[in-house]
C-alpha cells in the first residue's frame, strides 16, 4: 500500500522590485506583471512605491522601490529561477555588482525557510539594514516581522528613513 502524496502548502513571500534605469515605474510594473504570468505564484499585495537613493556600488540614479507580497507552491530556488528570469526579460544585464539595473527582484523571505546557501540565503541576509526594503514591507504590512531578526517597523526605525521617500500617487496595480 502506497502512501497518498502530501498535499503542497503554500508559503508566503516576500519580493523586493527595485528599479533606476530606464522607465522605473514602467519596468517595475513590468516585473510585477511578469513575476505572476505563469502558474505556481499567488498575488496578495503590493506595497506602494518608493523613491530611495543607492546604496553601495557606484554613483547611480535613485531607485523606485516595492514590496510584493505572494503566496507560492514553487520551490524557493525555483522562484529564485522566476526572478532572475523577470529581470532578464526587462532588460537586466548582471556586469557590476550593486550597479544600476533596469529591474533587480530579490526573495527576501520565504515562509520560514532559513537557508545559508550563498546562491539563496533565506532570509535575505541584508534586508534588515535596508530602508529600500522595509519602508515599503512595512507599508504593505503593518504587522510583519523578519524572521531572526525581529519586527519590520523596529528594523526600519533602525535603518532609518534618510534617502527614502514614498512617492505620493505612484502606485503599482495588481497584475491582471
Amino acid at each position: 500500500m502506497t502512501a497518498a502524496p502530501q498535499p503542497v502548502l503554500a508559503r508566503r513571500v516576500v519580493l523586493a522590485l527595485g528599479s533606476n534605469l530606464g522607465q522605473r515605474q514602467e519596468n517595475l510594473q513590468g516585473g510585477l506583471d511578469a513575476l505572476f504570468d505563469g502558474p505556481g505564484l499567488a498575488f496578495v499585495a503590493v506595497s506602494p512605491v518608493f523613491e530611495t537613493e543607492p546604496v553601495g556600488g557606484p554613483e547611480q540614479p535613485p531607485y523606485l522601490n516595492a514590496v510584493v507580497l505572494a503566496d507560492t507552491w514553487l520551490p524557493p530556488r525555483a522562484l529564485l529561477e522566476r526572478c532572475h528570469a523577470v529581470e532578464a526579460v526587462l532588460g537586466r544585464v548582471r556586469e557590476e555588482v550593486w550597479g544600476p539595473r533596469t529591474l533587480d527582484v530579490d526573495l527576501i523571505v520565504y515562509g520560514d525557510e532559513v537557508s545559508d546557501d550563498p546562491e539563496l540565503t533565506l532570509p535575505h541576509p541584508r534586508a534588515h539594514e535596508r530602508a529600500f526594503v522595509l519602508a515599503p514591507w512595512l507599508a504593505v504590512d503593518p504587522e510583519a516581522v523578519l524572521g531572526g531578526r525581529g519586527r519590520v517597523a523596529e528594523l526600519l526605525s533602525a535603518a532609518g528613513t534618510a534617502g527614502v521617500r514614498r512617492l505620493e500617487g505612484a502606485a503599482l496595480q495588481p497584475p491582471a
